[in-house]
């Protein structure tokens, strides 16, 4: 049973429409993907740059020009100050993702938005004008700071914005918005790799301002979620923004539902300690898994690295900066493809479909390297060897684009009661953003160590969450936040831990168990 089965609840249908309001909402909300997105894809394209290294990492520099043949290809880039500068911008965001968690739950979900941008506005410029390492890493904590802000209230406001039967697909605007801000960063950075004087990184590191002034402007001007009023005591304000984004009057079935999830929010006075019940176990233990698995399936090996990455295995410098281009083409447009089907599909069908390619294309990469370089590192690659690892790469990227990438941001963002949501949702940004911090510091050193065997390792890593998910996440599509626990208590493992009075609406609500 615990396998095949997919549990899904009969649950309401509070009506309304789909309104031109809410749609407009969550673009502008989703934004805040930008700054994490356009970070992402900016780090790897700047250290892939000459006079970059030339200035802030003179060794590695060295190295990159040893071309005698005899230096370890896997080897030219392990510099922990390099990585450094890559990763301390991830421990921030984990520390931040604390902060912010306080600020959504007191304040609201557009102020942690507004504060997070302005932090990153600052960050960005910081870098832009950075003289040594000392100010270049600064200004890389205080994008953390923002990226910890904007991560943990973004995903949390579409999923309380957006109706049931929408919730995916406006959610993963911000996944949407990440892989924009990838590939914008990208064609920034092959653009500024030909400005001639020296100065292109500078350009590419200070761009990062314009999406921190698109999603803090964008932030000042949105309402406040019914959810993130209704917990802060105003509950008529909650029922007109409720009315107005559903686009009817009749909403009093949902809101008295809202008020019942946010009454028993209230009696939660420690949220932090009261997720650690037992009756929280299976959303404490999503909030863990999912974005441990998601840094883990080794992507940001390609999207921090995707240039020196290139270049390591024989492209070069135009060609290593055009293939990022191109995988980052491949992750936006490949997020179309979740945003169309994530509400009819549903969550787990895209999470094992994503999977099992994403495992395929790691093996036959690390196959590819390890022919071409050996344990040696030493080698070449032949044209149609790149060719084929870039689309090996590209097809690993779309797999992830319409899998693990958005839904690790959603499931997390749309599982939790009120009473722990903040807290939650803290757990997640910042278990992710701790692996995302180990992974960046570690992968240069890793690929210098492991040689291809880095890719049978994340491999390895995919196999184990594939199983994971088709075991332990049952179906969440279509389901309101507020009755989420209905899933859970149905399922065969985590039933035991939902107590009969966690059940929101239980006597409105049947159950029925399906084959998948």
């Amino acid at each position: 049973m615990a396998g095949g089965m997919a549990i899904q609840a009969d649950t309401k249908d509070y009506g309304g429409k789909i309104t031109m309001f809410v749609l407009m909402t969550c673009l502008v909300a989703a934004t805040g993907g930008l700054i994490f997105g356009y970070d992402l894809g900016i780090s790897g394209g700047v250290t892939s740059m000459d006079v970059f290294l030339k200035k802030f990492f003179p060794s590695v520099y060295k190295k990159m020009q040893d071309d005698t043949g005899r230096t370890n290809q896997y080897c030219k880039f392990d510099s922990q100050v390099l990585t450094s500068f890559t990763s301390s911008l991830y421990i921030a965001a984990l520390v931040a993702s604390f902060c912010a968690s306080v600020t959504t739950r007191i304040f609201g979900r557009k102020v942690s938005m507004v504060v997070g941008g302005i932090i990153f506005l600052i960050g960005s410029v910081l870098n832009g004008a950075a003289e040594n390492v000392a100010m270049l890493i600064l200004g890389r904590i205080l994008l953390g700071v923002g990226v910890g802000y904007a991560n943990q209230s973004v995903p949390v406001y579409l999923s309380e914005m957006a109706p049931a039967k929408l919730r995916g697909a406006l959610n993963m605007g911000f996944q949407l918005a990440i892989t924009i801000g990838i590939l914008v960063a990208n064609l920034v950075n092959y653009g500024t790799a030909k400005i001639k004087g020296g100065y292109g990184w500078r350009v590419s590191l200070a761009l990062a301002a314009v999406p921190a002034i698109i999603m803090t402007v964008g932030a000042v001007f949105l309402p406040d979620t019914p959810n993130s009023l209704l917990e802060r005591g105003h509950q008529e304000k909650a029922k007109r923004m409720l009315q107005k984004i559903r686009g009817n009057e009749e909403v009093e079935e949902e809101f008295q539902d809202l008020i019942e999830a946010s009454e028993a929010a209230k009696k939660i006075e420690h949220p932090w300690r009261n997720i650690l019940q037992p009756r929280y176990r299976p959303q404490l233990t999503m909030s863990i898994m999912i974005p441990f698995f998601q840094q883990f399936t080794g992507i940001n090996v390609i999207m921090f690295y995707a240039p020196v990455l290139f270049k390591t295995i024989g492209f070069g410098d135009d060609a290593s900066l055009m293939s990022a281009v191109i995988s980052g083409l491949v992750n936006m447009f490949a997020t179309f493809v979740s945003i169309g089907t994530v509400d009819r599909v549903g969550r787990r069908m895209l999470f094992l479909e994503g999977g099992i390619q994403m495992l395929i294309c790691q093996i036959l990469v690390g196959v590819i390297l390890g022919m071409k370089f050996g344990v040696e590192g030493v080698g070449s690659m032949t044209k149609s060897s790149s060719y084929l690892v870039l689309f090996l790469i590209c097809a690993y990227v779309s797999a992830f684009a319409w899998s693990w990438g958005p839904l690790g941001w959603l499931v997390p963002s749309e599982i939790f009661p009120l009473e722990i949501r903040s807290a939650g949702q803290a757990i997640n940004v910042s278990v992710n953003m701790f692996c995302t911090f180990v992974i960046a510091q570690l992968f240069l050193s890793m690929l210098c160590h492991m040689k291809f065997g880095l890719f049978f390792f994340f491999g390895g890593f995919v196999l184990i969450m594939t199983i994971f998910i088709f075991f332990f996440l049952p179906e969440t599509k279509n389901v309101p936040i507020e009755e989420m626990n209905n899933i859970w208590k149905k399922h065969w493992f985590w039933g035991k831990y939902i107590p009969d009075d966690a059940v929101i609406g239980v006597h409105h609500t049947s159950m029925k168990v399906s084959n998948y």
